[in-house]
């Protein structure tokens, strides 16, 4: 519409004009149980909802507008002046003029229930029919809920009433009682538009506390919750959540020296949630997948508990001080991100939080940084579609990369105090970059103005390669590590780093012998604090993971990897040299085939179980996308057969069987294959110690139906077992998953053409429509992508939008063809949303990747090479 798409300039406007006083929000929700507020047939379900802002104009006289995007509005009043919507209000904006001094706006709108994830989203839990709602706003979907001024830097304190059915519960920032049937909740301190959040419905809510010794006789207590839907219950671990909770809240105290801000702290895990979580204050809602409902690894756990650190970290880094626009988004989310790794460490039993941070969490980081679309932390963001697509590696996982490499270069001690002084100098207030760097400089006596142009203001990843020069006597005469960068972006930055010298040793384990820190800076840099040492088999110049930058290997070092990698003893040397490997086969360095000889050797001996799943879809990739497609087959039977050899071979019970379990229930494929998986369904053959729970018996019968040999009377009869809300999207991606082009033909529409599903089952269908040993049912609809795809942005959500251009991206047509559909698409479209044709330009970059992948595989095919995977 017309005005949703809010820009830069229109917010730095509105900001300079006006201050907000406070809100009142009471919205009526009864209508999501009792049919109430339904329009006409095809129309959206509505609930009402009642807003009065008071805010001050600095110019009286002037005029501007509020936000709101709603299907209808009743009444709108501006200091008692009655304004007749169909005039004022276009859908998106409502326009106000002749503002006084103060100023008090009231707004009556009829606003419409969700189906995306955006908004207030509304649920029906098949299993029992009850009805669940949440709020999802970032960046700006409050203005679905109610009228406001929807940018972060317009703060406000808010109070919410909410009504809703008598058995209901309802939760928002503030704490709630409920008198005369209206929930009523606690005022909030100030705080920006997209964190505030109500959740409603008969969820299953556990409490506990939380009570620390401030000194000087005061005490903080804070009230603990957790909340599911009532289908969950059975399997909600309350105990361990809460355990992660009271862990963080010590190490934030115990680092911060600002007792949290916000009074309570719930903790809600909800229904097709489109995010990992949000932190919004005193509710942080979560997705509900997180609940685990049957067996998972350890790396489950781990990662949970660094979502619930990386949203309590927000808590200050975004809700206490907040960025002023979304160009300062890594104000936030970096931080969460570092600090969620540095407390999940420093606090809770994942004392190897880095290693997971260095594997998965850099990979991200690695794989954004090199798409066309690669921005500086401190990104332009010209408008809302723009803040939307922010959300992504650079600014969590580079972000928080960059700030391990900056705590190196300032110190700990330096950077937390900056942190302290952050908080209480902007406190309830917002902020740009200069704020930071002036508590850092005052703290470290460091001129940070060098480190934040080479670090957040350029884009890109370097890559340091080590150089090795042995003298006559066979020692180190000169150890120098090289710098480059891409073309497009040829920043050299200084990098703190450690270099660590390994050798095999006597009993055949490859060890660490040597180590020396050193600032890179520029292309060449000699390490005289290696020079003498013994000649190295392996050298890494990233040892320990204290910067951002792609490692590469020096010959010998590659040759040991190949032979070794599996018998260094270290788990995250060990993590950084695989993810170095992937990065060289990403980059067409190293073939596809010899990295998936690599995972075959060597990931039965991994012992870290998050690295293993890791290279467990790395293997997967490597061979979909890079290989040489008369590879493809070759590939496919080397990696289930090797799964399925390790699989037997790991201990019985334990989380590794798991994990191979998984991961050949992805890569099962032939008559051999197959029928195991059908039988370890059926309980005809067992593996001992292996548990086909529910959650893994979907993950069977899914490759099962991609390959024909379940239907779609296996996928009803499974979900008569499993009626349930997960249940049911494991159905819907299989049934997309079979090998028919009617499924497909339907599955696309019910896509592209229906807006009929909900964000959870549109993500299901993508999910089961897309399968790699299908590429030929897929290859008609390349075209008919190009076609639909700029409809689709126009007329769907952005969230839909965003879901549909990604994932139906014709990669699998993984041709030159393809390549040039693409660029056709892009010429003819210059004008398209920017938003969109990056989407686009990003799908693009991948394809091309993997044409140059499955080239420099071809090629080491001809070579001879890739006969150790044989």
């Amino acid at each position: 519409m017309p005005g949703e798409n809010l820009t830069r300039d229109e917010a730095r406007e509105r900001a300079a004009l006006l201050s907000v006083d406070g809100y009142d929000v009471s919205l009526d929700v009864r209508s999501a149980v009792t049919g109430e507020g339904d329009t006409e047939e095809g129309a959206p379900r509505t609930f009402r909802s009642v807003t009065t802002i008071r805010f001050r104009c600095n110019e009286p006289g002037a005029s501007t507008f509020a936000d709101l995007i709603a299907p209808s509005v009743t009444a709108i009043t501006l200091n008692g002046r009655d304004l007749d919507p169909g005039e004022v209000f276009d859908g998106t904006r409502i326009v106000l003029e002749d503002l006084a001094a103060d100023n008090e706006l009231v707004v009556d709108a009829q606003c419409a229930y969700s189906r995306t994830g955006e908004g207030l989203h509304r649920f029906v839990d098949p299993e029992d029919g009850e009805v669940y709602l949440y709020t999802q706003y970032e960046p700006a979907d409050s203005r679905r809920v109610f009228a406001g001024f929807e940018q972060p830097d317009l703060k406000a304190p808010f109070r919410f009433e909410v009504r809703a059915p008598e058995e209901w519960t309802v939760w928002s920032n503030g704490a709630g009682e409920r008198h005369d049937g209206v929930w009523r909740f606690a005022e909030t301190k100030p705080i920006s538009t997209y964190i505030t959040c109500v959740v409603a419905g008969p969820y299953h809510y556990v409490t506990d506390s939380y009570t620390r010794d401030l000194g000087d006789g005061a005490t903080l207590e804070i009230p603990l919750g957790a909340l599911c839907r009532k289908g969950l219950a059975p399997h909600f671990d309350a105990d361990d959540v809460f355990l992660v909770t009271k862990q963080g809240l010590d190490f934030f105290h115990d680092h911060f020296d600002y007792p949290y801000p916000f009074g309570k702290y719930d903790q809600a895990f909800v229904p097709e949630y489109n995010l990992g979580a949000m932190e919004n204050p005193g509710l942080v809602t979560f997705r509900e997948e997180f609940i685990f409902r049957g067996k998972v690894t350890r790396a489950s756990y781990e990662g949970r508990a660094n979502v619930i650190l990386h949203e309590m970290a927000h808590m200050w880094f975004g809700d206490l001080v907040t960025m002023e626009w979304w160009d300062d988004l890594w104000l936030k989310e970096s931080f969460a991100d570092f600090m969620g790794a540095f407390s999940l460490v420093g606090a809770t039993r994942f004392e190897d939080g880095w290693i997971t941070f260095a594997n998965r969490r850099k990979a991200w980081a690695y794989r954004a940084d090199q798409l066309p679309s690669t921005h500086p932390i401190t990104a332009d963001i010209r408008d809302l579609q723009d803040a939307k697509l922010n959300f992504d590696g650079i600014t969590y996982a580079k972000g928080a990369s960059v700030l391990k490499q900056l705590v190196a270069y300032v110190g700990q001690d330096a950077f937390l105090e900056g942190a302290r002084r952050y908080f209480k100098r902007h406190a309830y207030g917002n902020t740009r970059l200069g704020d930071l760097l002036a508590v850092l400089e005052e703290t470290s006596g460091r001129d940070m103005g060098t480190w934040a142009r080479s670090w957040l203001q350029t884009a890109g990843v370097n890559s340091l390669t080590p150089q090795v020069l042995l003298g006559a006597d066979g020692r180190v005469e000169e150890l120098t590590v090289l710098q480059d960068a891409p073309e497009s972006h040829p920043e050299l930055r200084p990098h703190r780093v450690a270099i660590g010298l390994y050798r095999l040793t006597a009993n055949g384990t490859l060890e660490r012998y040597a180590r020396a820190e050193a600032d890179v800076d520029g292309a060449r840099t000699v390490v005289p604090e290696l020079t003498g040492a013994e000649a190295p088999e392996l050298v890494l110049v990233n040892d320990d993971d204290l910067t951002y930058c792609k490692t590469r290997f020096d010959t010998t070092s590659l040759e040991t990897l190949r032979g070794h990698l599996g018998d260094l003893t270290d788990p995250l040397a060990r993590a950084l040299c695989w993810s170095a490997l992937w990065n060289m086969t990403r980059d067409a360095l190293l073939p596809a085939r010899d990295f998936v000889g690599l995972v075959l050797r060597f990931a039965g001996r991994e012992s870290d179980i998050g690295v293993l799943q890791m290279l467990h879809a790395w293997a997967n990739s490597s061979l979909v996308h890079y290989a040489a497609v008369d590879w493809r087959e070759t590939g496919g039977r080397l990696l289930a057969e090797g799964a399925l050899r390790e699989l037997r071979q790991a201990a019985p019970g334990s989380e590794h069987q798991l994990a191979w379990a998984r991961f050949f229930a992805t890569v099962a494929s032939g008559e051999a294959g197959l029928g195991l998986l059908r039988e370890l369904l059926d309980g005809t053959s067992a593996i001992e110690g292996l548990d086909v729970d529910q959650e893994l018996r979907w993950a069977f019968l899914e490759q099962l139906t991609v390959h024909g040999a379940a239907d779609e009377k296996d996928l009803a009869a499974e979900l008569a077992r499993d009626d349930t809300a997960s249940g049911k999207r494991h159905q819907v991606r299989c049934l997309a998953s079979r090998p028919s082009e009617a499924v497909k033909a339907q599955a696309w529409a019910q896509v592209v053409e229906s807006e009929a599903l909900s964000n959870a089952l549109v993500e299901a269908t993508i999910g089961g429509w897309v399968q790699p040993s299908q590429r030929e049912l897929l290859a008609p609809y390349a075209q008919r992508y190009f076609a639909a795809i700029e409809r689709v942005w126009e007329q769907r959500s952005i969230q839909i939008g965003m879901d549909v251009v990604r994932g139906l991206f014709p990669s699998l047509a993984d041709s030159q063809e393809t390549l040039r559909a693409t660029d056709a698409w892009l010429t003819a479209h210059e004008t398209a949303a920017p938003a969109l044709r990056r989407l686009v330009l990003e799908a693009r970059d991948d394809l091309a990747r993997a044409l140059r992948g499955q080239a420099r595989d071809a090629e080491a095919a001809g070579a001879g090479a890739g006969a150790a995977a044989e």
